[in-house]
């Protein structure tokens, strides 16, 4: 029991705080926003604090169902520390709205979907466990209660999981019907290039390339994207597609490693068509949000890269890479919840000024862009190139090169915010801006990230070490 209950540690301390919100809910303890903010912006990083001293659980329990290595033990905690920061941007939005604590609730519960997605030893708990994080995630989605497109991102959230959920179970039926289990361990054993196994992976495939927002499956990302609050919106482009691209480069290196042949023309397909179509459709928005849904389907093709690399140093930089984005994403999406919250901007037009009034802010947004355009010396610079390097194992001469001239592209859309902020005026000058203690400590954290990681090699070389137990 005791083994069972140090194995389940992340789970069972995310359970407690969502009882522990609850309770508090029912007995009204919390009658201030404010209140359930700030206790939940110290919770986070003390549990966080507590799995790291705590250290990895490795092996499996429930008869493989579930497993542990220390390299889910590391995203996981990447993914509660990236969660944090969400709870900490969103603190100015909340502190406004009469269902904080419900907010955190769906957070904490999504989020417990995700760690079991990392977790799962088996077909079974996988589809649970993507459907424990795809609901709250949708009920997230609508929280701007009082908004007609809230509720048009959450049904478009619904439909979306559900066409990919239902793919991705056919799949599983199919592979279940061809090998007889669903246990991640016996699988790799079983497999073969039979038509049967082919279509099974393709589903799958199709189920994950969904999630992560893969060109042409990205449908109603921008929709979805533009429709939830800032805060959803960042946890939904960094928290739940970083959880979804360490599942998927798990099981394409483990569970399908002997169809290698067929997923890397796959992947190296849709990477080439992902980055092209993201950077060109980014270039047409004005929305932020829309723009930044673009973004990061464009990212995705650099991730998918790495990720054809079947290597050691493909997982290592794949990591690495969601880590980088984490801090750029998130960096952005501050700066753009506070403009919002204060102005009720959200277009690139509307952060005209934003340097005469806040030159803080409207540094930090264009660090959080030079990252993510890859810009040396920013850490987005080192995470892309150590996934192209991690893809030119290969030898894919033309995918690099794509990947050299989209970057190139993709300046010209960062760029057009940083010059709406520094260089184009407005009639009507931007508010000064009065950022919070969480909204700082975010900013802080993001700003830190992305100046010290890129020089900061021993954080890839520990990465790299723990992907060799994977």
């Amino acid at each position: 029991m005791n083994e069972t209950l140090f194995f389940m540690l992340p789970e069972l301390g995310l359970t407690m705080l969502l009882f522990l919100l609850l309770l508090f809910k029912i007995s009204g303890k919390f009658e201030l926003s404010g209140q359930v903010c700030a206790t939940l912006n110290i919770l986070y990083p003390l549990l966080l604090l507590g799995i790291f001293f705590a250290g990895p659980a490795e092996g499996s329990i429930f008869g493989g169902m579930m497993i542990g290595t220390k390299l889910i033990w590391v995203e996981k905690l990447l993914l509660l520390f990236a969660t944090w920061i969400v709870s900490l941007l969103a603190t100015p939005w909340l502190k406004g709205h009469r269902h904080a604590a419900e907010f955190h609730m769906l957070l904490i519960a999504a989020l417990m979907g995700l760690f079991f997605l990392l977790s799962s030893g088996d077909f079974l708990l996988f589809y649970l466990a993507l459907e424990l994080s795809a609901i709250p995630l949708a009920a997230l989605c609508n929280f701007d209660l009082e908004k007609r497109i809230s509720g048009e991102s959450a049904m478009k959230m619904i439909f979306s999981s559900a066409l990919s959920s239902g793919i991705l179970l056919f799949g599983i039926s199919l592979f279940y019907g061809a090998t007889g289990t669903l246990s991640f361990a016996q699988l790799p054993a079983l497999m073969d290039q039979s038509p049967l196994l082919i279509m099974a992976f393709l589903m799958i495939f199709t189920g994950f390339a969904f999630k992560l927002s893969i060109v042409p499956f990205h449908f109603w990302t921008a929709d979805v994207y533009e429709g939830a609050p800032t805060p959803v919106t960042a946890f939904l482009s960094v928290v739940s597609k970083g959880a979804m691209a360490f599942v998927f480069v798990t099981v394409l290196y483990t569970l399908f490693s002997g169809m290698a042949t067929v997923w890397y023309a796959a992947i190296t397909t849709l990477a080439v068509i992902s980055m092209t179509a993201g950077n060109l459709f980014a270039i047409r928005q004005n929305n932020l949000k829309r723009f930044l849904a673009f973004s990061s389907i464009a990212q995705v093709g650099y991730l998918l890269i790495g990720m054809s690399g079947s290597s050691v140093d493909g997982m290592t930089a794949v990591i690495y890479f969601v880590l980088v984005y984490i801090f750029s994403n998130l960096a952005a999406f501050t700066v753009i919840t506070l403009v919002t919250a204060a102005t009720s901007r959200d277009t690139i037009s509307g952060l005209k000024g934003l340097h005469a009034t806040n030159p803080m802010m409207a540094w930090v947004l264009a660090l959080a862009l030079f990252s993510l355009a890859g810009i040396p010396p920013t850490a987005g610079f080192f995470g892309k190139f150590f996934l192209i390097t991690a893809g030119a194992a290969k030898w894919n001469s033309p995918v690099l090169i794509i990947a050299a001239l989209n970057m190139v592209v993709s300046l010209y859309y960062y760029l057009r915010v940083i010059r709406s902020m520094f260089m184009e005026v407005t009639e009507e000058p931007m508010i000064r801006l009065m950022p919070g203690l969480s909204v700082k400590v975010a900013l802080l954290i993001c700003v830190s990230g992305i100046l010290l990681l890129g020089f900061y090699g021993p954080a890839y070389d520990w990465i790299r070490a723990v992907s060799f137990g994977m």
